[in-house]
């Protein structure tokens, strides 16, 4: 082997990822690491656990952590880091990134994925198919984004945020750390920290 690749999860979010670093690094060996699965093989691919992956013998070795939960990518960041293994970016080739755009490691971002001018992302960020981040954008660690977030200009989002699917968060509103956004929401205010918001217009869920 001359590099390998290990799609931390086996699952969904996993095997959405595994094709997009197939295309990415054509030349490396890529396995799934999932400690509940392993043994196993999914879509012509290994599944390892991590110790398995740990003590195999390459030149070099890398993660791409595909878990949806964003505090559970958060410890096994921190398993990686332990473990001196960085963490690389999966990018879909369909991918539109515009100017001074900022994304921390780790990333997933997945088809059809646009992210425009003068973006501050942070770490592990996951970004499913066709959402999109506007300009002057800043976006903590953890963040998730599931399929046709809508995140428009001048918006802040903290550490750990989940927004669903097809929300649409409007200019210039601030999202807490910790706060889930529903499926379909549209948000016209602030969020505060760790509170769930539904509906249009978004209010917090009782």
């Amino acid at each position: 082997m001359r590099k390998l690749i290990g799609v931390y999860g086996a699952s969904g979010c996993g095997r959405g990822i595994m094709p997009l670093l197939r295309e990415q690094y054509g030349q490396a060996d890529l396995v799934f690491v999932d400690d509940a699965q392993a043994p196993g093989r999914v879509n012509g691919h290994d599944i390892l656990n991590w110790q398995d992956f740990v003590r195999c013998d390459v030149k070099e070795k890398s993660v791409s952590i595909a878990i949806a939960a964003s505090q559970t990518r958060q410890v096994l960041a921190r398993r990686c880091a332990a473990a001196q293994i960085p963490l690389v970016e999966a990018r879909a080739a369909s991918v539109v990134q515009m100017d001074d755009v900022i994304i921390g490691y780790g990333a997933c971002l997945s088809p059809f994925v646009t992210l425009t001018s003068n973006i501050r992302i942070g770490c592990c960020f996951h970004a499913n198919i066709y959402s999109y981040v506007e300009h002057d954008c800043i976006i903590g660690d953890f963040v998730t984004f599931a399929p046709g977030a809508k995140v428009n200009g001048n918006v802040v989002i903290g550490d750990h945020v989940y927004i669903g699917s097809g929300a649409i968060l409007r200019q210039g509103i601030e999202i807490g750390m910790g706060a889930t956004v529903g499926m379909g929401a549209v948000v016209t205010r602030n969020v505060p920290p760790n509170v769930t918001v539904v509906g249009n217009p978004a209010k917090p869920l009782v």
